[in-house]
């Protein structure tokens, strides 16, 4: 496919409109997986994720500061870009824009979707038990930043930071997509998980991962149905910030590219 020249016009829309093939050209690989290529690969996600959990609480016990434990956790991000393994809320962009190109269809996206989340939790799961095990002095400080989200509440001001939340995370994934600059590749990460961590906002899978945390220790006021809870009231929000805020006004930009590569991909 190669971009409408008199669509997409300027030196601006151009790259726009290399940015959707590269999201295509992308997507239509991850969506077609094996099963067990997508289960290895979510798990991998979950796992590279609660290693920047592990830094995110290692900093904050040491510093006291959120700002400074959230760009730790870039390392997570670091983790997830190089060694291409798979976010669930990274699967909003890339995928979408897929299956509306025609290159997948709506069932492979959900096939996708529950499966990446669930690996990632299984994943990451088992790497904050080692985590908590390895490193004992940190129970007191994982308890505390988990029951911070857990306890949260189900309120209009807690599914806004979700939507935020959602948001930021598929923006990386954009920016990803918006250059083939390592450099700028990394920035972008490491801008993000400072946004992310660092600010608070709420992501399914990475304040799960901090929520597991505490669990393992044994000294959470929360239990396991008070996560899950948490967890629905986020993956909503997650969802609505992906798609609305950053995936829709993506595709509506890109759509003359998209249309174009739909014959093509059928």
């Amino acid at each position: 496919m190669q971009p409408d020249d008199q669509i997409m016009q300027g030196p601006g829309e151009r790259r726009v409109a290399e940015a959707a093939e590269r999201i295509v050209a992308e997507g239509r690989p991850r969506l077609h997986r094996t099963w067990t290529s997508l289960v290895a690969t979510s798990l991998l996600g979950g796992i590279d994720v609660g290693v920047g959990v592990m830094t995110l609480l290692f900093v904050r016990h040491e510093t006291g500061s959120e700002l400074l434990a959230g760009l730790a956790f870039s390392v997570g991000l670091i983790a997830l870009l190089l060694g291409h393994s798979e976010l669930f809320t990274e699967g909003f962009l890339v995928p979408v824009a897929t299956v509306i190109a025609g290159a997948a269809t709506w069932l492979d996206l959900v096939r996708m979707w529950v499966t990446v989340l669930v690996m990632n939790l299984i994943g990451g799961w088992v790497c904050t038990w080692l985590v908590m095990q390895a490193y004992p002095d940190l129970h007191r400080t994982a308890a505390a930043v988990g029951a911070h989200f857990v306890n949260g509440g189900y309120t209009l001001g807690t599914f806004c930071i979700s939507v935020l939340g959602g948001g930021v995370i598929t923006l990386m994934t954009r920016m990803h997509h918006g250059t083939e600059s390592m450099t700028g590749k990394l920035i972008a990460s490491i801008a993000t998980a400072f946004v992310l961590a660092g600010l608070g906002l709420w992501h399914s899978v990475l304040d799960s991962l901090i929520a597991f945390a505490g669990l393992h220790t044994g000294r959470t006021a929360y239990g396991y149905a008070d996560w899950l809870g948490w967890l629905a009231w986020a993956v909503l929000g997650n969802v609505v910030g992906g798609l609305l805020l950053t995936t829709s006004l993506r595709l509506v930009r890109s759509a003359p590219v998209l249309s174009d590569d739909a014959p093509a991909a059928g």
